[in-house]
């Protein structure tokens, strides 16, 4: 089963210096058929204006994870931690019993982000963050793991979580294969370009929920980017 969600089907908010799409029920957005996919729990399609941002705010358990489309964001937390993360490389914080964080683009142009937020196996723990480049190249024609806490996954950014979060590049006519294992949801979402999955056909930012297909065979009908999670049911 492959339910397509398209993009003017999203839900949203528009903020003055964010413009967000929510996959998921999030904030005022609300739809009970929306409410997770698995261990996913939130996918949102943001654009941030330049010098602004999410000023300080508290997560606790949830694995939150951030992939820049483009542009470029900053990172700062209680912890010590800050770092730049730019487009298409991967951030992840695991929010485990507590942390305080922001979230700002300090670039000259907007900046486009996916967030992705997982249900961790278990509540509690040290929080962390980090972040890693993923050089486009090293992902044609394949998925590479961006961040996981699945078992041979070790190059990727670590997650508390049986989930993997995937990207792959795609050029016109390339088709990739990934076989989505027994009790396993996924969810694909084309950050750009136009793509069809088991033949539903896929728009730049459309969704599809994924359930009881062994298989997904993604075929690019142009140049496309893809961004998929594997997770618990």
């Amino acid at each position: 089963m492959i339910e397509h969600r398209s993009f003017a089907s999203l839900g949203g908010a528009h903020h003055g210096w964010l413009d967000a799409k929510h996959h998921f029920s999030f904030a005022e957005y609300h739809d009970p058929a929306r409410m997770h996919w698995g261990a996913l729990r939130v996918w949102n399609d943001d654009t941030i204006a330049p010098g602004t941002g999410f000023p300080p705010h508290p997560h606790a358990d949830m694995e939150i994870i951030t992939y820049v489309r483009e542009g470029a964001i900053s990172h700062r937390d209680n912890l010590g931690n800050q770092g730049r993360t730019e487009a298409g490389d991967v951030q992840v914080m695991s929010a485990g019993s507590g942390i305080v964080h922001s979230e700002y683009n300090l670039e000259a142009v907007d900046t486009r982000i996916f967030q992705i937020w997982i249900l961790p196996e278990r509540r509690g723990g040290e929080p962390s963050w980090g972040s890693k480049p993923f050089p486009k190249a090293g992902r044609s024609g394949v998925f590479v793991a961006l961040a996981s806490g699945m078992d041979g996954d070790e190059q990727a950014l670590p997650i508390r979580a049986h989930a993997r979060v995937l990207g792959a590049t795609l050029k016109a006519g390339e088709s990739i294969d990934y076989r989505l294992g027994a009790e396993r949801r996924g969810y694909l979402v084309l950050a750009r370009g136009r793509a069809e999955v088991n033949g539903v056909a896929l728009q730049a930012r459309d969704g599809a929920a994924i359930k009881d297909e062994a298989l997904l065979r993604i075929v690019a009908g142009e140049d496309a980017e893809l961004i998929l999670v594997d997770s618990r049911e």
